[in-house]
């Protein structure tokens, strides 16, 4: 088993800058998921412990060894893609055992490393077929397959699942979580989709393209919960959930003590108050998810907070209702409960949670509340 460290890593295409100064620890047996947009650096970010693309700068360390030099087949990783790259005319079992062929294995361990793997993923069945004669989500464990008999200390996983539809995604994903916790082998898992970072990782990296405005692409690093209760930064806030936390606009009073808004007042709770005094501007920007703003009869949340608008949209999910909620210049996201579904173009009145509010500079954007 193996930890990986980026030390002030860099990757850049001639002028084009990827990556930069990216440091960041996976600890050892960790499922930890990059989590992004396009154009991110999560992919690269992979390839390059894979040994797939060469750094500009800085050190890749996996276990006790700096590998930025070191031949991708002596890094001890092993790597899914996002197509299944398998061997159309090998069966699931060649497929499987290719890479142990290759290295000349004594062929009674190669059996011994297939069986097993096939076992764990319940392919037995179907080790003698052709990749043509497999659903996507049986390919997808083939490849699987073929990672886990290399016994490597890291896995890699480069958005394994994108080529799956909804059902099958649900379920490879359990399958993927449940493979990690069995073998405990340090994992490196690249997505776009936050439900899957969420679900999966142990730890959850998320990443933002390079622009002039940032020094790095790491925005925040933290457990699902971390990044959803606590985000650092505006970005994390509005990338983190679905659907994304509300911002608005707004100001402190001169007291201190009330946010301002032309819909509602909203009054502070006295520790985010004190965190807020040696503020040079009383302008900021208020984020609230929209699980923390419903109707008064769902809720008995303590100090509610008003608001008044008109719906515009009306999203049914059967659990619950998301409404899209016209208030003067702004849309507000809320979610209702499923009994009560609300026409367009009503006029509703709403109430805030003041308690599960965000608080941001609409400078740098940064959390003054966490």
């Amino acid at each position: 088993m193996a930890q990986i460290v980026f030390k002030g890593v860099a990757k850049r295409f001639g002028d084009v800058s990827v990556i930069e100064e990216l440091d960041l620890q996976i600890k050892d047996e960790e499922l930890m998921v990059f989590v992004g947009p396009s154009g991110c650096g999560k992919s690269t970010a992979l390839r390059l412990i894979a040994g797939l693309e060469e750094l500009s700068e800085g050190e890749l360390w996996i276990g006790d060894r700096v590998v930025n030099n070191v031949h991708p087949k002596d890094r001890d990783v092993a790597m899914v893609f996002q197509s299944y790259a398998l061997y159309p005319h090998m069966s699931v079992r060649d497929n499987i055992s290719f890479g142990l062929r290759i290295r000349k294995m004594d062929q009674s361990e190669i059996d011994r490393l297939v069986n097993e793997a096939a076992e764990i993923l319940g392919l037995t069945p179907l080790l003698d077929r052709k990749p043509k004669a497999l659903s996507g989500g049986q390919r997808q464990r083939v490849a699987l397959g073929r990672a886990i008999v290399r016994k490597p200390s890291v896995f890699l996983f480069d958005e394994p699942l994108s080529n799956l539809d909804a059902e099958l995604r649900v379920q490879m994903r359990a399958e993927i979580g449940k493979l990690q916790q069995r073998l405990k082998t340090t994992t490196v898992y690249v997505t776009h989709d936050q439900i899957e970072a969420m679900t999966l990782g142990h730890r959850i990296a998320v990443l933002a393209p390079m622009g002039t405005d940032r020094k790095t692409n790491l925005k925040q690093v933290g457990t699902p919960l971390e990044l959803y209760d606590s985000p650092k930064n505006l970005f994390v806030a509005k990338f983190i959930g679905t659907p994304p936390m509300n911002v608005v606009a707004a100001e402190i009073d001169d007291s201190g003590q009330r946010l301002i808004h032309p819909g509602f007042t909203m009054p502070l709770a006295s520790a985010t108050a004190a965190k807020l005094g040696s503020l040079k501007s009383k302008k900021v920007l208020l984020g609230i998810r929209p699980e923390h703003i419903g109707e008064g009869d769902d809720h008995e949340w303590r100090e509610p907070v008003s608001l008044r608008g008109t719906v515009e949209i009306v999203e049914t999910v059967g659990h619950e209702v998301i409404i899209h909620v016209r208030c003067g210049e702004e849309m507000i996201v809320a979610k209702l409960g499923a009994h009560r579904i609300p026409g367009y173009g009503e006029d509703i009145e709403l109430v805030m949670r003041s308690d599960a509010i965000h608080l941001f500079d609409p400078d740098t954007e940064l959390s003054l509340t966490s």
